[in-house]
């Protein structure tokens, strides 16, 4: 998440681009920030190791002063750009992708946006970002629009979020979602949007509408639980099973069961309980922990499915 405000720091988010964690919900905490412009970032490292020197934001200092970004999705060219900045001799400080776009800005020339500019013409992926200097806000969606990223209002402030469900969160107004391959730069005197980059042919992230996002989030204009609920509804239509009852497998897969059963015509139940105390399972390192985990995490309601054929 990015906000400029005119009268302190905040900031809420979900997923890719910042939870407010009880630290930064304490007023105390707040009450130490003295800036109006800030980012934050709430995502494990799905490049590199899952450490602390991979925290996002990642800061660097340039000669035109401070520079911290934040990144959801990964580079395909990230380990031929490492190497090549490793020869001119970079120096790395984290194993994530993320940190050679710092590198690139450092090699090229210019302001800030002409040195992000030259280094995203060199990456090649996926990448929503939000980045920060000592008086500006940028977001920036790579040109296939693999990732989300929206815009909002929040009073007088602009937010950016991976996702729309944060501006709920915290009564701000989705305005739009930032276009693929748009860089939105805003400042105390408002937004400016450019469009520095190739147009490409949109590829969005399908799973983004299966998974990866909040329910109560809108992507494209729609409704992401309205979304899975209509896939469900495919799916009962292109392959109809016989079965007594749609069981969800939760959370992900609560709407799409939802449209299934209604298509079908079947009962819909919780037949598998979820224990919402545990973390994410898929994550774990080992297949041995990850099936403790989902034991852990799930288990049969047995009243509602013994002796019943299950979907």
């Amino acid at each position: 998440t990015g906000i400029v405000t005119s009268d302190g720091t905040q900031f809420h988010s979900h997923r890719g681009l910042g939870q407010v964690g009880d630290n930064f919900g304490s007023e105390a905490v707040i009450a130490r920030l003295p800036g109006r412009i800030a980012v934050g970032h709430n995502r494990y490292a799905t490049t590199g190791d899952t450490i602390l020197r991979n925290v996002q934001p990642l800061f660097a200092e340039f000669d035109f002063g401070g520079f911290a970004v934040g990144h959801n999705g990964n580079l395909t060219n990230a380990h031929h750009l490492r190497r090549m900045l490793v020869k001119k001799g970079g120096l790395f400080q984290s194993t994530t992708d993320t940190e050679v776009i710092v590198h690139l800005m450092a090699m090229s020339q210019g302001d800030v946006i002409e040195r992000l500019v030259a280094a995203l013409r060199q990456i090649e992926g996926a990448y929503s970002l939000v980045a920060l200097t000592k008086d500006s806000l940028i977001g920036v969606r790579d040109p296939l629009g693999v990732r989300p990223l929206s815009l909002g209002r929040l009073d007088d402030a602009y937010v950016l979020s991976s996702e729309t469900c944060a501006f709920d969160i915290i009564g701000a107004e989705h305005v739009r979602e930032v276009e693929p391959g748009e860089i939105v730069v805003i400042t105390a005197e408002g937004l400016r949007s450019l469009k520095p980059l190739p147009k490409m042919r949109q590829r969005f992230c399908v799973f983004e509408y299966i998974y990866f996002a909040r329910p109560d989030s809108m992507m494209e204009g729609t409704s992401v639980y309205e979304a899975r609920k209509r896939i469900g509804a495919e799916l009962a239509r292109e392959s109809p099973v016989p079965a007594d009852v749609v069981i969800p497998v939760p959370d992900s897969g609560l709407p799409a069961a939802i449209g299934y059963a209604a298509e079908a015509g079947l009962p819909f139940e919780l037949g598998i309980i979820r224990n919402h105390y545990v973390g994410r399972t898929f994550i774990e390192p080992t297949d041995h922990i990850r099936h403790l985990g989902v034991k852990l995490k799930h288990n049969a309601n047995r009243a509602e499915i013994q002796g019943k054929r299950v979907i």
